[in-house]
């Protein structure tokens, strides 16, 4: 390795470092800035800026956060209530399943935020420590992402690995994240619900109890969140039903190809490629939630959907360019030494998107900087997107995240905790269990791709 090698490797790490404290769009400036000194400093060429998966990002947030500002999340919410109240017995296993599907349908992991008090209270009605649901349904929406066809992550890593000479599109993509994940949610479940003490012999729930801190957890006990609380409006569940047809239909385009338009240039046929697909069916499910739905146009921008997917594109177009132009530079010194590396020990691959992921809390943000390495260095694509499923749990090691307080402040028992320690919350030890079971599941199943 050179010293000028060297020297770019600390730009590009500073760059994320500086971006991971300002956190935000401030991911994307700071790698604009690492990018500016690799090619205004060091004279490196530019890499190619990450515009399709910018595209995919705004055609689908735009639909996304119609769909909200018409009462279409509101709708999802009340539906995912229902599922878990039906058996509270089992809400353990219930409620983080039913909230991976409808974040995989959204595209986002916010929509668990309004879940949260329904699953604290039936769980507390139930006797059921709420820790163990929560903890599970919060971690389960940072790997969910990588088996939604409509989310940030998803765009960026199609716009790596839907190209020659890996050829893995967005079916084969689901084909093994999908599984992957349930695998993982369903075994991290069996893990947490023997983990802790029961709530009914918990000294600390108990003594709340007594003190008239809670109620008892009588059957009208509770936070009064139940899913007969949440309502909705015809409008919201038109709004939500437009979007899931689009999820539904860019799924069957891209597990079968040949329904998608082909056309002549140069005397060589072409298919319209997946990030177009996407596009324009997003655009398509927008303008029909928008007679549907009849929603509020001028309050788009302001829907929670709409600014985290704004944040997601700014934070994504400046580190995918950074990656891109270093990569681009040092690709054979990066196949020469990182890919023997990752080729004799693959499980390095997947502690680098973990830490990434943990660094800046951005599924996206690692998606871009570490998987373009992974495939320079000759990995597996297959097995590559088995890993990058289940590493992406890492957005969770630490206690910083949104879902994370939210889950801590509606359990009113205390047993859900964020920690002092940085590693001793209650959230740490089931997004290990996840991220281990779904890398693991995830590898096995990509190496048959």
């Amino acid at each position: 390795m050179d010293l000028i090698f060297i020297l770019e490797v600390l730009v590009v790490l500073g760059a994320i470092i500086m971006g991971t404290r300002a956190s935000g769009v401030g991911v994307g400036v700071w790698g604009g800035v690492g990018t500016f000194v690799l090619i205004f400093i060091f004279g490196e060429a530019p890499g190619e800026p990450p515009a399709d998966a910018i595209a995919i990002i705004l055609a689908v947030v735009t639909a996304a956060a119609l769909m909200q500002a018409s009462g279409g999340i509101d709708w999802m919410v009340a539906m995912a209530a229902r599922v878990i109240e039906k058996r509270p017995r089992q809400i353990t296993f219930l409620a983080p399943l039913t909230a991976f599907l409808f974040s995989v349908g959204a595209g986002t992991g916010n929509i668990i935020y309004p879940l949260l008090p329904v699953i604290y209270d039936v769980s507390y009605r139930n006797h059921i420590r709420p820790s163990r649901p929560l903890t599970v349904t919060v971690v389960q929406s940072g790997i969910a992402l990588a088996a939604s066809p409509v989310s940030a992550a998803m765009a960026a890593m199609l716009t790596l690995t839907d190209v020659a000479p890996y050829n893995l599109g967005l079916g084969k993509i689901l084909a093994i994240t999908f599984p992957s994940c349930i695998i993982g949610i369903l075994v991290t479940s069996f893990v947490v619900n023997r983990m802790w003490r029961d709530m009914d012999v918990d000294p600390e729930i108990q003594r709340r109890i007594a003190a008239g801190e809670i109620p008892p957890p009588t059957a009208d006990a509770g936070t009064g969140a139940a899913s007969s609380k949440l309502t909705y409006t015809s409008r919201g569940r038109n709004a939500a039903a437009a979007f899931l047809i689009g999820v539904g239909a860019i799924v069957v385009f891209g597990l079968f190809p040949d329904l998608r338009p082909s056309f002549t240039i140069d005397g060589e046929a072409e298919t319209v490629s997946m990030t177009v697909t996407i596009v324009l069916v997003m655009l398509v499910a927008a303008a029909v939630i928008m007679f549907v739905g009849r929603p509020k146009v001028d309050t788009v921008p302001g829907q929670s959907v709409f600014k985290a997917g704004m944040i997601s594109a700014i934070a994504l177009f400046g580190i995918a360019w950074l990656t891109a132009t270093f990569i681009q530079a040092h690709e054979d010194l990066i196949v020469s030494t990182v890919g023997a590396w990752v080729t004799d020990w693959k499980f390095l691959f997947a502690v680098a998107v973990f830490l990434v992921a943990a660094m800046t809390t951005s599924q996206s943000t690692a998606t871009r900087t570490i998987v373009p390495i992974g495939l320079a260095a000759g990995l597996p694509p297959g097995i590559i997107t088995g890993m990058w499923g289940g590493a992406l749990g890492g957005v969770y090691t630490l206690p910083a995240n949104g879902p994370q307080i939210a889950a801590a402040n509606f359990d009113l028992t205390g047993s859900t905790k964020l920690g002092t320690k940085l590693i001793d919350h209650s959230f740490f030890v089931p997004m290990l269990v996840l991220v281990v079971t779904t890398v693991a599941s995830g590898a096995a199943i990509g190496a048959f791709f």
